[in-house]
């Protein structure tokens, strides 16, 4: 109990977090062990624990905590970053998390962290609670690259159609370090069904369309076998769209 209350300020630590408190490293394993079997501490994987509340018998540290400590240099992206911000449609069991340092997926509390590979290593903000997250622009470009590994195309477009705001500054930015022809086509045709809710010039989508080049694509590798009557090509964006998907994320 002696060092209870320093790891509950932690609320997620390592084997060094606590031999930092102890400050004697040969009885540090003899303390996890008697904190993890009176019930104080839970561990979450290899060298990595979490401190539970006394009042509720519950962990202290939420899942976006949790997974901001998995490495030094972890933070929450894709649709948690949509969770974190409160623009999720849905809530998911598995917390997708970015960094440069790379980690086995893993399962604690029936959720799963899932690691996926940084394409971009701007971006991300430290935030009072002391979250990392990426920031809401990366976030969306993040997710419209990535969509098929995370949570689905319709999902990711209900997301991005909660949002009051974005800075079309930093889309451009991020758009050009990301250097995709396809990202191009495939944010230009989706951020223009949300135009307006978003408050995006057309300056942005006049530099998107710069960049999409001559190539003609699906903006979902499942609409090539869908019936030809589910789908329509978009001239503008040289892209075969599903002809109902933006309605159902609109209503």
């Amino acid at each position: 109990m002696k060092y209870y209350s320093e790891l509950a300020k932690l609320q997620c630590f390592t084997k060094t977090d606590l031999q930092k408190i102890v400050g004697n490293t040969n009885t540090t394993g003899s303390i996890l062990k008697q904190y993890q079997k009176k019930n104080y501490i839970k561990q979450i994987k290899r060298n990595l624990y979490a401190t539970i509340s006394l009042e509720t018998d519950q962990i202290i540290p939420t899942r976006y905590k949790i997974a901001t400590t998995i490495t030094e240099d972890t933070y929450l992206s894709h649709h948690t970053a949509f969770e974190y911000y409160g623009c999720a449609n849905q809530v998911f069991n598995t917390v997708h998390v970015s960094g440069k340092t790379r980690f086995t997926p893993f399962k604690f509390d029936d959720i799963t962290y899932k690691y996926l590979y940084p394409r971009l290593t701007v971006g991300i903000v430290k935030n009072s609670d002391g979250i990392c997250v990426t920031d809401m622009e990366r976030t969306i470009l993040d997710s419209i690259n990535d969509f098929e590994k995370i949570a689905g195309l319709e999902e990711v477009l209900q997301c991005i159609a909660l949002i009051p705001y974005v800075e079309e500054n930093k889309l451009v930015e991020y758009l050009q370090l990301y250097n995709k022809q396809f990202l191009y086509q495939k944010t230009g045709y989706i951020l223009s069904q949300l135009k307006k809710s978003l408050r995006l010039s057309d300056r942005f989508f006049d530099k998107c369309k710069q960049h999409i080049g001559q190539s003609i694509r699906y903006l979902h590798k499942e609409f090539i076998s869908a019936e030809s009557s589910e789908v329509v090509f978009d001239k503008h964006w040289q892209l075969f769209v599903p002809q109902t998907l933006m309605l159902k994320v609109k209503n």
